[in-house]
Formats: C-alpha cells, structure tokens, sequence
C-alpha cells in the first residue's frame, strides 16, 4: 500500500451536489460551500499536499455513489504521484475494485465494512492494502449510515478486528468534534493507535495547528484537515512544517 512514510497532513475534498462542502458534526444540510471539487484539489496539490482524501458525501447518506462524476473529475486531474482515497456510498467489493482501477490508491469502507466485514478481505485479494475502514465515533461508539445509526462497537476493538480482515489503514473520525472548529480527543485517537498495527488516520475538530500536533504524538499516521484549512486557520505548508518539526 502507498503508506504514510512520514506523518502527512491530508486535505479534505468533501463533495455534495457536485460542490465542495464541509459538514458540522456530520450533519446533513449544515455544510459551507467551497466552490468546484477540481478547483480545490488543484489548489491543494499546489500547495503541497501529497495525498488528497476525497468524500462522496451525498453517497455516505444514500448508500451509493452519488457524486461519481464530479470525482472523477478530479481523479483525472490529479497527476501522478499524488495519493487519492476515496469514500462514501462505496458497498461493494466489484465497486470498490473499480475505482481502486480508474485510479484510486486507496477506498475507505464505512457501513459496507460494519455490515459485511469479509468484503474487506475480498477487495484485499485483489489489491493488497487498499482498503482503509473508516471508523467514525459518536459518544464512544461507532455509528454508520452517515453518522446516523449507532453499533454498539467500540472503536478500538473494530479496529483490531479489520486489521486482521485485511484493512491496510485505518481511518478515524470523532463526529462529535467534526467541523466544528472545536479541537481534537487526542486520547481516543490514542486509544485506536494502541490497537493497530496498521496506519492510523485521525480526522475530525482540527482547528489549530497544534491539534495536527496533538494528533501526530497521540500515534496517528496522518490528519485529515478539511474546515480549517477552507476556512484558512493554517496553511497546509504551516501545519505541515509544525508536524514535521514535532
């Protein structure tokens, strides 16, 4: 799998109606809207950004791709060498096998992973470590559907438990903090590093610098920064120096 050979902090490229939008707390109709998803990875790339994490968010809530067009739209503007993971509304293993070949490094699986784990073995047969299961945490538990339904697991113990179906990364978002600007749980980050093997990607509340910080020593292998880096707190390059120099 493409890792994370130094800890990398990975904008956000959140898609609803074609546009780029980042959610509050994961809820629906709360987003601020960014503008052309093209537009905004160009931007990325251009400043530096080694990997782009994209979301088909009209797909994680209706259970199925949504917005193919406009990612992939920007799939075929990234130039090689720049890392592309993908989710939302991917539920099939024939589905995420496709996009892995248009081009994609890495698919990220949430309610597909919770509600067929083997799929994630099945996708790892053919591309070895491709598959990051995304693991996102309401109150201490991890919910699907679009952060709608809770599941009763604990976001460690799952953790464990794709790792050994094959998950190459893991990637873990607190909705309780999402986009809101509000920092970061650096001990449930923690929690799920100490649990792995595999890379950790935190997601969810960066809004300073020192939270990108935070989240490097609480274990994680990359952040994923969305409002912050939109609504311009810190530049990439700045939070980027800052880990490195960590």
């Amino acid at each position: 799998m493409s890792g994370f050979p130094e800890f990398e902090v990975i904008p956000a490229v959140d898609v609803q109606d074609g546009e780029v939008v980042q959610l509050v707390g994961g809820e629906r109709g709360t987003g601020k809207r960014y503008g052309d998803p093209v537009a905004a990875a160009e931007r990325w790339i251009e400043a530096g950004a080694a990997t782009l994490h994209l979301v088909d968010l009209d797909g994680a809530f209706e259970g199925e791709r949504v917005n193919a067009d406009a990612i992939e739209a920007v799939v075929r503007s990234v130039p090689d060498g720049v890392g592309l993971q993908l989710g939302g509304g991917i539920r099939t293993a024939d589905g995420a096998r496709d996009l892995l070949d248009l081009g994609l490094d890495r698919v990220i699986l949430g309610t597909a992973a919770v509600e067929t784990p083997e799929i994630v073995a099945e996708i790892d047969e053919t591309h070895p470590g491709s598959v990051v299961v995304s693991l996102d945490a309401k109150d201490g538990e991890v919910v699907v559907s679009g952060w709608t339904e809770g599941t009763g697991l604990d976001p460690a113990e799952a953790a464990a438990r794709y790792e050994e179906l094959g998950a190459g990364a893991i990637l873990f978002t607190n909705v309780d903090v999402e986009g809101q600007l509000a920092g970061v749980d650096r001990e449930a980050v923690a929690s799920v590093v100490d649990a792995v093997d595999v890379p950790v990607i935190a997601s969810g509340g960066v809004a300073t610098v020192d939270d990108v910080v935070a989240l490097k020593e609480a274990g994680a292998a990359a952040v994923v920064a969305g409002t912050a880096l939109y609504e311009g707190e810190f530049t990439l390059r700045e939070a980027q120096v800052a880990a490195d120099e960590a």
